[in-house]
């Protein structure tokens, strides 16, 4: 009976073994962290695009809506970056089986770095359209994804070591394919953003490469997956 009161995942483990696998803070579901997570990406995503101001001359509308193309290429790439980041938050949590109070400080510090970027996005959009401050726009868009990248890492690596927030049937092939696509993240930003301080159009390609790449499917995870699949379907034949 003093057990129906305990923590689901106190429930689902021994006592003894749950606290030395959760050193900061009880373990909690991580379902609300990901339903928040998805609302703020939304939000996010959503604001991007109140940053493309119309053309206050309307008699040459459009050439006024030519000039607007830095708005339009800073829109699109943000969006695609932060759905990316979507995207792999899913494939996170998708093998994290609890959160504890470092998983949630960490995952609140990334939301708020996502909930910069339009932010980001309309600072690169202005200085591309006055022709004024573009190496310092890259940059600094630049930096934000950065901090962005490195919480994903951060988040990913805490809850992988000892697996001792991962979900038992995460295949360790899988978890390790996770880590070897995220691992990259911060170096291409950074060398982006470096290269931006130089020259802003070929930074702004270098990050602009990133959408591509990290969209792809991970191969590792995607072998394991099918692999866990298929030993499941041989099991219950």
């Amino acid at each position: 009976m003093a057990r129906e009161g305990m923590p689901w995942s106190r429930r689902a483990g021994g006592d003894r073994k749950d606290r030395r696998s959760t050193p900061v803070g009880a373990e909690r579901n991580p379902r609300r962290v990901v339903g928040f997570s998805d609302a703020v990406i939304a939000i996010a995503v959503t604001l991007l695009v109140l940053e493309i101001r119309p053309p206050e001359d309307t008699r040459h509308l459009w050439q006024g809506l030519r000039e607007l193309w830095p708005s339009y290429a800073a829109y699109f790439l943000t969006f695609l970056l932060i759905g990316q980041m979507w995207v792999n938050h899913h494939v996170m949590f998708d093998h994290i089986r609890a959160a504890d109070r470092l998983v949630l400080l960490f995952n609140t510090l990334l939301l708020m770095q996502i909930a910069f970027l339009p932010f980001a996005s309309a600072v690169l959009a202005g200085a591309f359209e006055s022709g004024e401050g573009e190496r310092t726009a890259v940059v600094f868009y630049g930096i934000a994804y950065e901090v962005a990248a490195i919480l994903f890492n951060v988040i990913w690596e805490y809850a992988r070591h000892g697996r001792r927030l991962l979900d038992a049937d995460t295949d360790p092939a899988a978890a390790a394919a996770i880590s070897r696509r995220f691992r990259p993240a911060p170096v291409w930003i950074a060398a982006g953003t470096a290269l931006g301080a130089w020259h802003p159009v070929l930074g702004l390609v270098v990050l602009a490469a990133f959408v591509p790449f990290y969209w792809w499917p991970i191969k590792g995870e995607v072998a394991s997956i099918r692999r866990a699949r298929e030993h499941a379907g041989g099991g219950s034949a």
